[in-house]
């Protein structure tokens, strides 16, 4: 009798003899673009320095493509961008010391979201590891110290032989669900080091699966068989997990309406006549979501935005099905399944009875006509024309990318993402400066559609030097600068709560002129001439500029009443 664990894979002829007689010249820096790339990687994104200098010199004699940034944050968002489009890990190389640690809020951004980031850092020379103090350029105590709240998983090398396994775990690590960034750290010495270990040709990296447990499905799908109001909330990791199919299934099946969170746009239709939309932060919605008796929660941990600022207090049964275990039952005690959504939809589509509910089309009618009558009220006709003509100009299956701006804020809860995996933000962790590099990694991922990325004057600052990298690699992202003179959404909520604002004007420079500066065409707009400017600026390929002077407002919430 033969087992699994008995087969060997024997290696051919041309790789015993490649493995005998690797080539010559080769460093620690080569195991690492050799592992890389074969794991399959085929583009990378990093900033070059110092002590990281045998890891790029290494990228000369690889075919991977390397796309560097002007910051190494932005080079994380990059990567964030680049994974959450092609689900695979995206390769972030960096320096030590300044140029790690600068990338510390990127990474935060990939954790909140699930993007599979694989950050790859130098470090100062083994002899330097262990918290002594050498005097070594950009030397800590202890670097990983600094991103293990951050990140899924450390991993430390100390010999070149180390180097392929890390890389491999960290791999496995990065896009076992959830999915989320990893931190890799070499020495300086052990990437320039000559090594005789032989090419690595390929990698056995399989992430784990995360199967729900059938006896918690088996009572899942009893009570949403036998609910009177089902409701389903839909966040991010039904997009994480390319679930949205099973998902439109499971709520047709159920007639269940949903409503999808900041970070699940998209996971269901729009349109559809059970589609409560985004309109999360709203009142009307919070009660709709109150009344159900049975309540299923996919890929949310119902954080502060999904539950309305924790004003959501649901009266019946919770299912929550979460990937992340930090997030289950967190805010709100429910039965929990530790699962991947889309293997828990699965199972729950295999074991749910089907409902009948002709109301339930209707129900959705009169919420939406209620949150409609709502923002009607408050006179919001320019932010709802603004964020109309960019859904016009944008074709409908080009991504999108938001900074921490107020029409970002509209985005979330009035945008039609127009299909999963197309709508991206920051509101993982709310940082600023998100939009345009992660646009330039998307537009790496997939060259074939524009992508467009939105900024507010305040966030443009943070990422304004990367026009040189979208220039110098003629990436495809069109640039939609929203200038209201200052930090918008701050500036409204001191004037608020204080009766005025501090700190939020800026002196700001003229985008457009400095947008030309790089070689980059840009052009002034006026709402009424948006989405005309914006659709010819889609058009033409490579990197542009449009800038839209405008002072926009929030609609007012509901969590404060």
């Amino acid at each position: 009798m033969t087992h699994d664990h008995d087969l060997v894979l024997r290696p051919t002829p041309a790789q015993t003899e490649a493995a005998l007689n690797p080539p010559p010249g080769r460093t620690g820096g080569d195991l690492v673009v050799e592992t890389l790339a074969g794991l399959g990687a085929t583009t990378v994104f990093g900033l070059p320095g110092q002590h990281a200098l045998g890891m790029f010199d290494a990228l000369r004699r690889s075919d991977l493509r390397y796309i560097g940034l002007r910051v190494e944050n932005n080079a994380g968002f990059a990567a964030d961008a680049y994974g959450r489009i092609t689900g695979e890990a995206a390769p972030l190389l960096l320096s030590t010391g300044p140029g790690a640690l600068t990338s510390l809020a990127a990474l935060q951004e990939a954790a909140a979201a699930s993007a599979p980031v694989l950050a790859i850092s130098s470090q100062v020379p083994t002899a330097g590891l262990g918290g002594g103090r050498h005097g070594y350029l950009h030397e800590l105590p202890d670097q990983a110290a600094s991103f293990r709240g951050v990140v899924k998983s450390v991993h430390t090398v100390r010999t070149p032989s180390q180097i392929p396994s890390a890389i491999e775990a960290a791999w496995t690590s990065a896009l076992s669900a959830p999915h989320g960034p990893v931190w890799v750290e070499i020495p300086q010495d052990v990437l320039l080091a000559e090594t005789a270990i032989p090419v690595v040709t390929g990698g056995d990296a399989f992430p784990e699966e995360l199967p729900p447990r059938p006896e918690l499905t088996a009572v899942a799908a009893d009570l949403l068989s036998r609910a009177a109001r089902p409701a389903i909330i839909a966040g991010g990791g039904v997009v994480r997990a390319d679930a949205s199919g099973k998902l439109k299934q499971l709520a047709e099946r159920l007639q269940a309406p949903v409503v999808t969170t900041p970070g699940g746009k998209g996971a269901f239709p729009w349109t559809h006549p059970l589609s409560l939309q985004s309109w999360i932060e709203d009142r009307h919605t919070t009660d709709f979501l109150e009344d159900a008796d049975v309540l299923l929660v996919v890929g949310s941990g119902l954080g502060e935005l999904s539950s309305n600022y924790h004003t959501f207090k649901p009266r019946g049964r919770v299912v929550q099905i979460e990937a992340d275990l930090g997030k289950l039952e967190s805010n709100h005690p429910a039965l929990g399944i530790h699962a991947d959504a889309r293997l828990a939809l699965q199972a729950l589509l295999e074991t749910v009875s089907e409902r009948q509910d002709p109301q339930a089309p209707e129900r959705v009618r009169e919420l939406l006509a209620k949150v409609a009558d709502r923002i009607a009220a408050q006179e919001l006709t320019l932010e709802q024309d603004v964020l109309a003509s960019v859904r016009r100009a944008l074709p409908a299956d080009s991504p999108s990318f938001w900074d921490m701006t107020i029409l970002a804020y509209w985005a979330w809860s009035a945008f039609d993402a127009k299909g999963p995996n197309h709508m991206h933000s920051a509101q993982g962790a709310g940082g600023l400066g998100y939009a345009f590099p992660a646009a330039l990694g998307a537009a790496a991922a997939d060259p074939t559609r524009p992508v467009l990325a939105v900024s507010g004057d305040g966030g443009a600052l943070y990422s304004i030097a990367e026009l040189a990298t979208a220039r110098q690699y003629g990436l495809d992202v069109t640039w939609l600068i929203v200038d209201d003179g200052g930090y918008g959404i701050l500036r409204e909520y001191m004037t608020d709560a204080f009766g005025e604002a501090t700190a939020t004007e800026l002196t700001r420079p003229d985008y457009v002129a400095l947008a030309e500066s790089f070689g980059v065409p840009g052009v002034r707009t006026t709402p009424e001439n948006l989405e005309q400017d914006l659709a010819k600026a889609l058009e033409t390929p490579g990197p542009s500029v449009v800038l839209l002077p405008a002072v926009l407002r929030m609609f007012a919430p509901t969590h404060l009443g």
